[in-house]
């Protein structure tokens, strides 16, 4: 089936959220320059965005300038089913944007056959309300769109056969499935044989998230090596139809590739999407239901992107559906709460194995705040040379810029906040990731338990 994704490298991942077009309907004559200045302003204030050159920011405000045109036309016709706003990628020329994009065909067979061939469709199903879904997550500056296609799958699947919610780890396929291409992009299709031949894949807390910048880690045998949850196979749906579609959401969520490099799309905020938008697969995304005319796609640009991450799509559409949302489209199967069977015979009688390996601990700061693991500690507010808050850098073993709130990969120290990038000796830069704040954790129970409950036996 001709599909492997690269998919979207999307911005800075915690600050993103949808400025809409609230300040367009606000302000009178929005469209005239210096209006349009003030909100581009604000708009670069709400996500702390700046240029390396006054040049750059003016090239910028035009750019910005036209998707504001855009938003006020598009939002203006009643005729159009969903609405666009001023998000994140509001700066952006449409070719830009594209240029974020890319497809490379890989011919594979088709799986067996359909399992579901037989399910007479639900009215309607959303597999959020019955806690099949975990929250949107950000794959931020990687094309790691394929992983949390993948990944969202298997939650889904994993809960319904087992009746546990479990977040599990897209970093795992980043890192070590070597049939696809971690920030370079991937196919579901390959990842879930990776998962079936690697004997299952690990939580997010066990093995979190930290390529978001770009920069992919190699793989952490000691983290890839505990197996928490299980497939035993995957299958295909049938292209090109809404009830074959529909079939297999009834039963679970479903993996499915779109094209995503319209303006429209680069812009949406609600409704449902029936916009213009080809069939040319360049991203990797779940659906997690349907309602009367609309299938319910989860997306991984985090949760101010769109509809709370998520966008309504046109069904009924014919051929390849909405986007090419029918034309490649697979779900993970388990048979049971189980882990799936190995190959081989069962080893025989031997020693009771231990415990398995503890999850990972929080990074400690100070007393008082921790980071999850897989982050660096970085001082947020200083006086007098004391850190009095720490923030979480998203990366392990980071450099903390001086500004006390972005971070770079230990690879690319050089912080250069007013460009947004991270950079090295040699000249390679990544985008710059920024911080988010520390957990509190509780005095007591950190003294206390390792000073005075040993001595009580408390």
């Amino acid at each position: 089936m001709p599909r492997t994704l690269l998919c979207l490298v999307f911005f800075a991942a915690t600050t993103v959220f949808s400025f809409e077009d609230i300040e367009l309907a606000s302000t009178p004559d929005a469209l005239e320059d210096a209006n349009a200045r003030a909100i581009f302003d604000s708009w670069l204030s709400k996500f702390e965005k700046s240029y390396e050159t006054s040049q750059e920011k003016e090239s910028r405000f035009q750019v910005f300038h036209q998707n504001m045109r855009f938003v006020t036309e598009h939002n203006s016709d009643e005729g159009n089913t969903h609405k666009v706003g001023l998000n994140a990628l509001a700066d952006l020329k449409v070719d830009e944007y594209r240029n974020l994009l890319g497809f490379k065909k890989v011919e594979r067979p088709s799986t067996s056959e359909f399992m579901y061939v037989d399910t007479t469709p639900a009215d309607s199903i959303d597999w959020r309300s019955n806690g099949a879904v975990t929250p949107v997550k950000n794959q931020a500056q990687c094309g790691s769109c394929w992983s949390f296609s993948t990944t969202g799958a298997i939650e889904g699947i994993n809960q319904i056969k087992t009746g546990t919610l479990v977040s599990v780890s897209e970093q795992e396929l980043v890192s070590c499935d070597n049939v696809d291409s971690g920030c370079q992009g991937g196919l579901m299709d390959n990842a879930f044989d990776w998962v079936v031949q690697n004997g299952g894949i690990t939580t997010e807390e066990t093995y979190p998230y930290v390529s978001g910048s770009g920069n992919v880690p190699t793989c952490d045998t000691s983290k890839e090596g505990r197996k928490t949850v299980t497939i035993d196979g995957h299958q295909d749906v049938p292209k090109d139809s809404d009830t074959a579609m529909m079939q297999a959401l009834s039963n679970q969520p479903v993996s499915v590739a779109i094209e995503a490099d319209q303006q429209a799309f680069q812009l949406y905020t609600s409704g449902i999407f029936s916009a213009s938008c080809g069939t040319q697969l360049d991203h990797g995304v779940l659906a997690v239901g349907y309602g009367p005319g609309y299938w319910i796609v989860k997306n991984s640009w985090g949760p101010s992107w769109g509809d709370k991450g998520y966008i309504k799509m046109a069904n009924g559409v014919s051929g390849a559906g909405q986007c090419g949302i029918l034309s490649s489209a697979s779900f993970p199967i388990k048979s049971g709460s189980g882990p799936s069977p190995g190959p081989g015979p069962s080893p025989g009688p031997g020693p009771s194995p231990g415990p398995g390996p503890s999850p990972p601990s929080p990074v400690q700061c100070n007393a008082g705040t921790t980071c999850s693991a897989g982050n660096t500690c970085c001082c947020a507010v200083e006086i007098l040379g004391m850190c009095l808050e720490y923030g979480c850098c998203p990366i392990p073993d980071a450099t903390c810029c001086s500004d006390h709130q972005h971070c770079c990969p230990s690879d690319h120290p050089v912080c250069d906040v007013a460009a947004g990038t991270c950079g090295d000796a040699n000249g390679s830069i990544v985008a710059i990731s920024k911080k988010t704040k520390a957990a509190k954790v509780d005095l007591f129970d950190r003294v206390v338990s390792k000073e005075v409950k040993n001595i009580f036996g408390l």
